[in-house]
């Protein structure tokens, strides 16, 4: 059925229907990686993080190579599908880019690339996403072995970042970002059309420059960017209303896990306080699979185990429909 910006995809999966118009909840479309091909549409594949930094807002304890290492191949037995390896905390209120940058290039590097080469020793056939927005850190993960590029910025701090993707053919994740984490707190409200709206015209845009360098259609997916420029009920109607994104017609990846929101929601359980990062999980799992019933082929976490099944029963719950 056609739409204002064009037609929707194919997709597999259920359908239902939203503002009596009909929808599609999950993109069929393959995923081209550096040297591989992965297929986000026939399951969900579940993105294991691996915080390498010593402030993240959640895990920011694997500085240290050998405990980075560690909690990776742990996240692959758990059945992670993607390792998504970050070696610089975007968390609300730190600088990132320019000059002012809390994490230079080099320090990035430093910390990411023997963890990610360890990770190829131990099992070389791990498939490695690289979260930087920095171009010079992605030509030395791609360099060393990584699949894919995963840029918060969606390929707007960076004008380098989509000509580096394109040379080595790797497969990259765009995310919608409103601002940089310093200037999260400060945006203003946004009712929901004009939410969706910003959203969408950001991922679009994004999605055109790696066009534009050359990256083929088949390398690109999606990701909403839960927290990250979103005010805390915004991001409940992102999530509601994600599977209006599919028009877009790339897998779309949702990162929902531990973020603030879920705990500001949680607060009346714990005192009126938000609920701490390591009692997010359960609502972690929650919210993913309410991804996925919207749309998202593909969900980053942080524990695997409970994502893999809770992925299993969503999919369950599609291919019913």
């Amino acid at each position: 059925m056609a739409k204002p910006g064009g037609i929707l995809p194919v997709v597999a999966g259920w359908r239902s229907y939203h503002r009596g118009m009909e929808r599609t909840a999950r993109i069929s479309a393959s995923w081209r990686l550096r040297t591989r091909t992965l297929e986000p549409g026939a399951r969900t594949l579940v993105m294991g993080v691996v915080n390498i930094t010593p402030d993240s807002f959640s895990d920011g304890f694997l500085l240290a190579s050998d405990k980075g290492l560690t909690h990776a191949l742990r996240l692959m037995d758990e059945g992670a599908d993607i390792l998504d390896l970050g070696a610089e905390s975007t968390r609300p209120g730190s600088h990132t880019g320019g000059a002012d940058a809390a994490v230079s290039a080099e320090e990035e590097q430093a910390r990411l690339l023997p963890v990610l080469e360890g990770v190829l020793k131990a099992r070389p056939d791990a498939v490695i996403s690289v979260d930087t927005y920095k171009a010079a850190t992605a030509r030395a993960a791609l360099e060393a072995g990584a699949e894919i590029i995963n840029d918060v910025s969606g390929f707007t701090w960076d004008e380098a970042m989509p000509g580096v993707c394109a040379e080595f053919g790797a497969g990259v994740v765009l995310m919608h970002s409103r601002g940089r984490p310093d200037e999260w707190r400060t945006q203003a409200q946004l009712d929901p059309d004009a939410l969706i709206m910003t959203v969408r015209e950001g991922l679009a845009a994004s999605a055109g420059a790696a066009r534009s360098a050359g990256i083929v259609e088949d390398c690109i997916v999606l990701d909403p960017g839960y927290g990250f420029g979103k005010r805390l009920d915004e991001n409940y109607v992102l999530l509601a209303r994600q599977s209006e994104l599919l028009a877009l017609g790339r897998p779309l990846v949702a990162g929902l896990s531990r973020k603030s929101f879920l705990g500001h929601t949680l607060a009346g359980l714990y005192g009126g306080i938000p609920a701490p990062t390591d009692a997010r999980e359960t609502a972690s799992v929650a919210a993913l699979t309410a991804a996925i019933l919207n749309g998202a082929s593909i969900v980053r976490v942080h524990e695997v185990r409970a994502a893999v099944e809770a992925a299993r029963i969503a999919d369950a719950v599609l291919a019913a429909g």
